[in-house]
């Protein structure tokens, strides 16, 4: 059983420019866990009447579904700047959280209308560039940290950076019950995997830039990316640079770039990029975690036969702002190792000695045969239907990239993912992204190891 809240239409969020706080669930959330941070279904959610977290805005991406390929790139460098704000208003924000608390005027003349009035500027260029009226999104609001921010709120994890995560968005992985289903294989499935080896970013190659959302933007997503396989990929890198690009894969017809936001143990040691673009500017602080293992897997349908990935394809898998904009695209899965049958989704988990943690994503399966992107980056690729495994009309069966990190970190509160810092570090925001680099010969091998049942590498 799960509560979710789903915001992702104009009506749902374009908001007054006030102070009003936004309340109310921001994730999925199973009901043994919400129960187990100490508030069950039927208790009155706490008093909360001037604690505020962050700022809440509309994403504008997702109302950018239809936008001329000739005017995209434009569009993504309008949107990031719009990110940029956003963090620029968050820190002013946290710098005057008391004043903001106990002085409405002060939030709305310091903080919201100078914000919602620098929105308002680029939602009208990106206007002119798609011919969309967007003046209604430029609103802000502030809002409550749905788990925390209260009064008898539970201790902030020692070391960590003073906008989150909150103790309550960790649990005992040993409290969950098993949640797992899968969609029952049926004739004509495509049996096969694909295991892809790229190491685990042993070679530290890091940056806060993102191609996919913001390319030729300079730290376009505010926190900092592991990187495997492609070694070419920043904001700058075009088609050709990542065909031309080294690759720690260790086949080489594999130049495909893989990366996720990095995980920090929040013990406030090893802060190299504490003073850097992504890092400590952006309110990501902590040691960033070499992952213990890296997985790299692609399968097949549970009903039908898989097709090639265009090479080029891009996705991206979960949502970095899940937490102001409600689950809709959220794809977090977080777990223990011996207990991955129970994946968290707005939890990180609270393992047991000897277990790590695990992140896995499970990227979309169905491909619409004709784009290798979209406008917002998501409509192009979709998820097959949970229940019978089938893609939708006019999409068709991909192999599915399953991609699983492991980390061998303390038990117990103390480390989160980097987000951008409106986002409080939720566990709800985790996402990943891909761009496929297959050579043609691999990529064909790929689809027949997979719809032929067998397992390659």
């Amino acid at each position: 059983m799960r509560r979710t809240r789903k915001r992702s239409t104009r009506a749902k969020r374009a908001v007054a420019a006030s102070v009003a706080l936004i309340l109310g669930g921001g994730g999925l959330i199973a009901a043994n866990v919400y129960a187990s941070a100490g508030e069950g279904w039927g208790d009155p959610p706490p008093d909360r009447t001037n604690a505020v977290s962050t700022i809440d805005c509309p994403d504008v991406s997702e109302e950018l579904t239809d936008v001329p390929e000739s005017v995209r790139g434009a569009v993504d460098r309008e949107l990031a700047t719009l990110d940029s704000q956003i963090t620029v208003a968050y820190q002013r924000f946290a710098d005057n959280k008391e004043r903001v608390e106990s002085d409405p005027q002060f939030a709305e003349q310091q903080i919201l209308t100078p914000l919602k009035n620098e929105r308002l500027n680029i939602l009208q260029r990106i206007g002119q560039l798609t011919g969309r009226q967007l003046d209604d999104l430029a609103p802000c609001t502030l809002r409550a940290d749905d788990d925390g921010g209260g009064e008898g709120q539970e201790e902030e994890p020692e070391g960590q950076s003073g906008n989150g995560p909150e103790a309550s968005d960790f649990v005992d992985i040993r409290s969950v019950q098993p949640n797992v289903k899968q969609p029952r294989q049926r004739s004509g499935a495509s049996r096969g995997t694909f295991a892809t080896d790229c190491g685990r970013n042993q070679n530290g190659k890091f940056n806060p830039d993102n191609v996919i959302v913001a390319p030729g933007v300079s730290n376009g997503a505010h926190h900092m990316h592991d990187y495997v396989g492609n070694q070419a990929n920043d904001a700058f890198a075009s088609d050709n640079d990542l065909a031309r690009g080294r690759t720690t894969c260790r086949n080489q017809g594999d130049r495909s770039t893989y990366y996720w936001p990095v995980l920090r143990l929040q013990n406030g040691q090893a802060e190299n990029d504490a003073q850097a673009d992504g890092g400590g500017k952006d309110k990501n602080v902590g040691e960033i975690q070499t992952p213990a293992q890296v997985t790299l897997n692609f399968v097949g349908s549970p009903v039908s036969k898989v097709t090639a990935m265009p090479r080029f394809l891009r996705i991206i898998t979960g949502d970095a702002k899940a937490f102001t904009n409600g689950d809709a695209n959220a794809n977090a899965s977080w777990s223990c190792t011996g207990f991955e049958d129970r994946q968290l989704k707005d939890k990180y988990p609270i393992c047991p000695q000897g277990s790590k943690v695990v992140r896995t994503f499970r990227f979309q399966s169905c491909w619409d045969g004709r784009n290798t992107d979209s406008a917002n980056h998501r409509t192009h690729v979709a998820f097959a239907d949970p229940a019978s495994g089938r893609c939708g009309n006019g999409f068709r069966a991909i192999p599915q990239l399953v991609q699983r990190i492991v980390y061998d970190v303390p038990p117990g509160p103390g480390f989160a993912v980097d987000s951008f810092p409106e986002q409080l570090h939720k566990p709800v925001t985790d996402h990943g992204d891909f761009i496929n680099v297959f050579d043609a010969r691999l990529m064909r091998r790929v689809v027949s190891c997979i719809n032929e049942g067998r397992r390659c590498s």
